[in-house]
């Protein structure tokens, strides 16, 4: 192996080619910090799984200045190599061009490190919308009349992944992703989700919280008590016990299921559902901001 031109190849490639990332990422915070929001965001509401689609968009530029990083390596590389870059280093001690070598080496496993940690967030994310989207969509299929439905609606308490609002009541419905098999199931005992494929529970304290803290909400705003029930949707899963005290598990397949548990008390009256919905389109707009505490 000839180390000098190894080592003179792959040090133009690596520069160049950390500028090329360093001015891809400029580049792309630019983009979004210029003319980021929607044309009309006084207009546009959050659509299903919004929050996932805006990170799985951040997650896919990453990926593709990656891969084009790794593509202008490669050329970078064997034109160097072929144009004989070896000139640089010639005269230079072994040991110092091995070292070099070796950095250069470390550089590149980093790339693919980075590289292989955003094709995974990205697939993960991209399971993650589609759920959410799987949902929201079902959602919108069984409200109907003064029923209406929002995304991505933020508490003080963290996010309510759905929230279903009319005159039989309210429910938050929050999803939990996880990857099933035909035939796996999951069930419900206690403060956690017990899944058929695992022995280990996922917890559902945040998704309790983010419900109680959307009927405070809703009280102050209305002056008197609302209750939220909370509905958890486990798209592709088998569920073995539908009904709980305090919360309702369902998938893609029944959630319909949602509008018949409930019972006199969860009636809303046609003032409280107007001030609910206007309320919720004003949090659930694109323009707006964080929920304040």
């Amino acid at each position: 192996m000839d180390i000098e031109a190894v080592s003179g190849a792959a040090t133009v490639a690596l520069t160049s080619t950390i500028l090329f990332v360093l001015v891809a990422k400029f580049w792309n915070a630019l983009s979004r910090t210029v003319g980021s929001g929607p044309s009309f965001a006084d207009s546009i509401m959050q659509e299903a799984a919004q929050r996932f689609r805006d990170e799985l968009d951040r997650l896919s530029t990453s990926q593709s200045i990656y891969l084009g990083s790794a593509l202008v390596f490669a050329m970078l590389f064997t034109a160097a190599y072929v144009l004989q870059a070896r000139q640089l280093f010639v005269g230079y001690p072994d040991w110092q061009l091995y070292l070099q070598l070796g950095f250069l080496v470390l550089a590149a496993g980093f790339a693919l490190y980075k590289l292989s940690r955003t094709i995974l967030a990205r697939r993960q994310m991209k399971f993650l919308r589609d759920a959410n989207i799987a949902i929201g969509h079902q959602l919108h299929q069984i409200s109907s009349g003064m029923t209406q439905v929002f995304h991505d609606v933020e508490t003080t308490a963290g996010v309510v992944d759905h929230v279903v609002i009319g005159q039989t009541g309210v429910y938050a419905v929050n999803v939990v992703a996880k990857r099933s098999r035909s035939g796996d199931s999951v069930r419900l005992n206690g403060n956690a989700l017990q899944f058929s494929n695992s022995k280990a529970g996922h917890s559902i304290v945040e998704i309790a919280a983010s419900a109680k803290r959307l009927e405070k909400e809703f009280h102050k705003l209305l002056g008197h008590d609302v209750r939220v029930r909370s509905v958890i949707a486990l798209p592709g899963w088998e569920v073995i016990e539908q009904a709980h005290e305090h919360h309702l598990l369902v998938n893609e397949r029944n959630i319909a299921m949602l509008k018949g548990w409930r019972d006199n008390t969860d009636h809303l009256m046609n003032e409280d559902v107007e001030v609910l919905k206007r309320e919720m389109t004003a949090r659930c707009l694109r323009s707006a901001g964080t929920v304040a505490s």
